[in-house]
């Protein structure tokens, strides 16, 4: 789930999300012991009796829910005279009313309380109390409920086919996790009469983080064929506090389904009640005028005035103890906020102070909310701990031949990324406990898909091989008794340990001459299944994820921690189960397939019929070959409408789709070429990023074709998918049309002025500042890089300025565009586009381009003269600017991406080889500021800068030694520094025998004598009338011809060739110059010469870093 600058997604408070396309829905369930039932609850301790919150019944829908329609569809006629509709996804689809309807009944059906929506404005269906309060604490709590969702950011006139300020959630909650959420959920879209059959259903990850709240989840954005229809996440902390049972979340996104259910491509024309009402004739007035009060008539002194007495009034509620109104008045802060954002008014530092506010009322209601729920003794009783199945050995192997060897740990979709890694893990951990259990083997397997992780071993031994080993006992004067031949008890209880007589041991001494008893022991090995049985948990367990959650009540063994839950383990070892207990579940003969499969549930005989029952079932488990078999598909499809999918599109995206299905089916979709006419970039982009499809360009690769290719999961009914596919992208297309619509009725220009109302920082102004001051700090650098270099002349030439001081003037005016506000990653790409559209000249096109490069690692970089110096010029002003504002990056924190743009900028540099003094570029840049920065502060980002920069080049695979060595001398030239380190790097690896080692000996002589002696000052030459003997003079000779050729832009190689000449010569001096001599003057002149001799790297390298100086 994207998050906004205040790191929560849509579902959030309203003040913690981004936009996204439409409207969401998401969801959360409890814990069962039985399949699609949810489990009554257990009272309090103490109480009498059971109390049930919910009914403990099937999961089926009641009879009253309608029975799935057909996946055929049917046209359907808007109202008001608007043209026929596409096909909707069923038959006979619901009306809006009848939607919601149909939910709670289902939901009902299988246990919960049917809740209403609340009664103040919220931006979510989560921040009901009913979730957002209820999730925290030990109670049971299965409820569903409607609930009208507030977004003012969202606000578009009602003029937006799919984006509404107002829009309808279908929120459930189930705590604790019935063990079938998922399941449940399926059977709510059975509900609405959707064939889960016939299209393609799949869960994607997105996951939910709101630090303000201090609040995450885990979980998916479900989506039917393309469309995100619902938020599915499994609550983990809420208001900073971990939650006792972790609760299942969905929530739908009612606007956006009825839209696809019914078959329009207007929120208007859904028809909202029997008899022909549409949802324009009962919203478009409110839609419409509250857009133009949260976007244009809101007053934002009085909203900060509100903000302010809603916190007041809210602490004071909290001091009488009063969690639930002094939560009403956090979402009205909430919702205060969420107008004055809409409105452009709240700045970065605003939005910090503001969220610092929400974030400490979120944990003081959250933590009184608990604390009355105790003082209450949880009226709706405590969940039970789960069962843990009772632990189990395995039989008895039928056969002592080797047999393939099974493992599949099954359970909801993981992410992509988790599956890569997991498969990364086992393939080095399974070999590796093989070998120390001693179990010989054949080949070992590893392969994942989204649900499931599974290790095929060949021929794998019925039993460890034997093994004897000798094993040291007691003290041999505490083994016997004082006859020396009568066991002691610790003899005794030595032999019973190790399974050996006490005739069997004998007396040896270590190598201290202790004597001890010892015994061979002859291990002849357990069963392969018992060793096994004992080891499969913890290398379960030893998974680890870059997040991972809990789904069961509780903690410890029975509430373990993985990316996504658990719901299934296989392990055979040919025929024999294994079965091992992890968190609820105990190892059995059982996977699971295709959920829509005629039996999800498929027993495995044996494990040498695992591979061929998955294939069977039509699941796809190499991933190799599963990658190798979509991108086949999808070429040969793209082939077949005279085009070609972009290579570039066989790396990250290829391998995410990859382990978004487990039984690819590639589908082709089509868009109307009128598309075409928006800018690629934004096409490519909606296609790759939002929708993980592969976009179809011409056969010379240069222009899109008006297809597209996406990978569904499983069999599915083609046509049905694509028309569903089809319909998400025309939607999609339909909002970025819009917003370029928007966009291009003025210049690039013209959106300038409006980022005067987005504050940067508190302290540096608005980004209208910002973008001022880079463009006043570009003819400074320019000069900058000019003086580094006579070569480096043409960058301050009136050619080279006017195109980057054109391009710094607009290179943040984007940035106020509609369509990069909906797809921030456009960046640049769009102000290049809208420059060009302005007739600007395509150097300064670019070069607005180029400002915003590079914008992540593995990035293009700028490359022009004027793109370099924007981008370089933007970033030192960053630096800078927030360095003096007290806003330096901390180990902990970072908001502003400083060290990002710190390593952007010096990787620009340096890729495009151009010098310049960053201690001139840095005061250039303070100059400029509107709050002072002294010297400390500019002598703070030189150290910063020189951090990022011993990171970049050891990035670049330079030893630190090699690096530090250059830094410490050109540290102020990134261009210069990293070619030194260049040349440093191959000087070094030369070895021993190479001509840089060997004037480190001859040069450490000299700098050893001089450290720490009173040396006179560099102001007092060598004096060579004191000189007493050949070896001085012939040495000041040397140095002096070498000096002469040594300049600060010497090359290393040009330094090593000048002070080749000096080996012999200071061999020489110290055979036969004493330097330490009684003469006071002489000895100063010789410590002169040698001070002279180990300054002579400076301005190139400092030796004194590479090892062995």
């Amino acid at each position: 789930m994207h998050s906004s600058l205040l790191g929560a997604p849509v579902r959030g408070f309203t003040p913690f999300k981004k936009h996204k396309q439409g409207v969401q829905a998401r969801v959360v369930l409890p814990r069962a012991a039985q399949p699609l039932r949810l489990a009554g609850v257990v009272a309090n301790a103490g109480a009498s009796g059971s109390r049930n919150l919910v009914r403990a019944s099937a999961a089926a829908p009641a009879a009253t829910t309608a029975a799935p329609a057909s996946a055929a569809a049917v046209a359907t006629t808007p109202s008001n005279g608007a043209a026929p509709a596409r096909s909707g996804l069923v038959k006979d689809a619901p009306s809006f009313q009848e939607a919601i309807t149909k939910l709670q009944e289902y939901w009902a059906s299988v246990g919960c309380a049917i809740w209403l929506p609340h009664n103040t404005e919220v931006g979510a269906g989560t921040m009901n109390p009913a979730t957002f309060l209820r999730v925290l604490g030990p109670e049971p709590w299965n409820v569903a409920y409607p609930e009208p969702s507030i977004r003012p950011d969202d606000s578009r006139y009602g003029d937006n086919p799919n984006r509404l300020q107002r829009h309808t959630q279908f929120q459930v909650i189930l705590k604790p996790d019935p063990g079938n959420a998922q399941e449940l959920y399926l059977g709510s879209l059975e509900a609405l009469g959707i064939d889960t059959k016939s299209h393609d259903v799949r869960f994607v990850e997105d996951n939910w983080e709101s630090p303000v709240l201090g609040a995450w989840g885990l979980g998916w954005e479900v989506w039917l064929d393309g469309m995100e229809v619902t938020q599915f996440t499994y609550f983990q902390q809420a208001g900073g506090r971990v939650l006792d049972a972790p609760a299942v979340e969905i929530t739908y996104g009612l606007e956006r389904i009825l839209m696809a259910l019914q078959g329009v491509t207007n929120f208007k024309d859904i028809r909202y009640a029997p008899g022909g009402v549409t949802y324009g004739e009962m919203f478009y007035q409110n839609e419409y005028e509250m857009s133009c009060y949260n976007l244009d008539e809101a007053d934002v002194a009085g909203q900060r005035a509100r903000f302010d007495l809603y916190d007041k009034e809210a602490r004071r509620l909290l001091a009488k103890r009063l969690p639930i109104p002094a939560y009403d008045h956090l979402l009205k802060l909430s919702h205060t906020f969420n107008l004055m954002d809409a409105r452009g008014a709240v700045g970065v530092t605003e939005r910090a102070e503001c969220f610092a506010v929400l974030r400490g009322l979120a944990r003081e209601i959250t933590g009184l909310w608990v604390s009355r729920r105790e003082e209450l003794e949880h009226p709706l009783g405590l969940i039970p701990p789960p069962a843990v199945p009772s632990p189990q050995r395995p039989a008895p192997p039928a056969s002592a031949e080797p047999r393939t060897f099974v493992l599949e740990v099954g359970g909801e979709e993981l992410p992509p990324d988790d599956v890569v890694s997991a498969v990364h893990q086992l393939r080095e951990r399974v070999p590796a406990l093989l070998a120390k259990l001693r179990l010989s083997h054949g080949a070992v397997h590893v392969e994942g898909t989204p649900r499931r992780l599974a290790v095929v071993v060949e021929a794998l031994a019925a039993a460890q091989t034997s093994e004897e080993s000798k094993v040291r006992g007691p003290p041999a004067k505490q083994a016997f008794a004082a006859d020396g031949v009568t066991p002691t008890k610790a003899l005794e209880g030595f032999c019973r340990k190790n399974g050996v007589e006490a005739g069997a041991v004998f007396k040896e001494a270590d190598p201290k001459g202790v004597e001890y008893v010892w015994a061979v022991v002859k291990d002849a090995g357990r069963p392969a299944v018992e060793v096994l049985t004992d080891e499969l948990p913890a290398l379960v367990g030893g998974l680890s994820f870059k997040k991972s959650m809990r789904w069961s009540p509780g903690t410890g063994a029975a509430s373990p921690a993985f990316s996504r839950p658990l719901r299934w383990l296989l392990a055979l070892h040919g025929d024999t189960v294994l079965p091992f207990v992890y968190g609820t579940l105990q190892a059995g003969a059982t996977t699971r397939v295709l959920r829509n499969a005629a039996s999800p549930t498929l027993p495995v005989p044996s494990a040498e019929a695992y591979l061929p029952a998955l294939a069977a079932a039509g699941i796809s488990l190499p991933g190799a070959g599963r990658a190798e078999a979509i991108w086949r598909d999808v070429t040969a499809a793209a082939a077949r409408v005279g085009g070609v999918v972009p290579d570039s599109t066989r790396g990250d995206l290829l391998e995410e789709v990859t382990n978004l299905v487990e039984a690819p089916s590639v589908v082709m979709g089509s868009f109307s070429p009128d598309f075409l006419a928006l800018p690629s970039e934004v096409l490519v982009m909606v296609m790759r990023k939002h929708q993980r499809y592969f976009p179809v360009f011409t056969a010379d690769g240069k222009s899109l074709l008006p297809h597209f290719i996406t990978v569904a999961n499983g069999p599915i009914d083609p046509a049905v998918v694509a028309a569903g596919n089809e319909a998400v992208l025309r939607a999609r297309f339909e909002d970025a049309a819009f917003f370029y619509r928007e966009d291009l009725k003025q210049p690039l220009q013209d959106f300038r002025p409006k980022l005067s109302g987005t504050t940067f920082q508190k302290e540096l102004g608005s980004l209208l500042a910002k973008s001022d001051r880079v463009e006043q700090l570009v003819p400074a650098l320019a000069a900058a890089v000019a003086a580094a270099a006579p070569a480096q002349a043409a960058w301050a030439s009136p050619a080279v300025l006017e195109v980057a001081v054109q391009a710094a003037h607009l290179c943040k005016a984007d940035l106020a565009t509609s369509t990069v506000t909906e797809m921030t990653a456009l960046a640049g790409t769009m102000g290049r586009h809208y420059a060009a559209k302005q007739g600007l000249p395509a150097a300064v096109s670019e070069a607005v381009f180029e400002a915003c490069l590079p914008r992540q690692a593995g990035d293009l970089l700028p490359s022009s003269p004027a793109g370099v110096l924007v981008a370089v010029a933007d970033r030192l002003d960053s630096l800078v600017g927030l360095f003096a504002a007290g806003c330096a990056p901390s180990a902990a924190t970072d908001p502003f991406a400083l060290r990002r743009a710190a390593y952007g900028m010096l990787q620009t540099l340096v890729a495009n080889k151009v010098s310049v003094s960053l201690k001139a570029a840095v005061a250039a840049a303070a100059a400029l500021q509107p709050i002072p920065v002294s010297a400390q502060v500019q002598s703070d980002v030189l150290a910063y800068l020189g951090g990022r920069m011993e990171q970049l080049l050891g990035d670049g695979g330079a030893g630190a030694e090699v690096v530090r060595a250059a830094l410490a001398e050109r540290g102020d030239d990134p261009a210069l520094v990293a070619a030194t380190v260049e040349q440093l790097k191959a000087e070094w690896e030369a070895g021993e025998g190479g001509r840089l080692r060997k004037v480190m000996a001859a040069f450490s002589r000299p700098t050893r004598i001089v450290r720490g002696k009173e040396v006179p000052p560099a102001s007092v030459a060598v004096a060579q009338e004191l000189f007493e003997g050949e070896e001085e003079r012939a040495l000041f000779a040397a140095y002096s011809e070498a000096r002469a050729k040594v300049t600060s832009a010497s090359t290393v190689s040009e330094w090593l060739a000048a002070a080749e000449p000096l080996l012999s010569p200071i061999d020489k001096f110290f055979e036969k110059v004493f330097v330490m001599c009684e003469d006071q003057a002489v000895r100063a002149n010789r410590l002169a010469l040698l001070r002279d001799l180990a300054a002579l790297p400076r301005g190139v390298m400092d030796l004194s870093q590479l090892p062995g100086f």
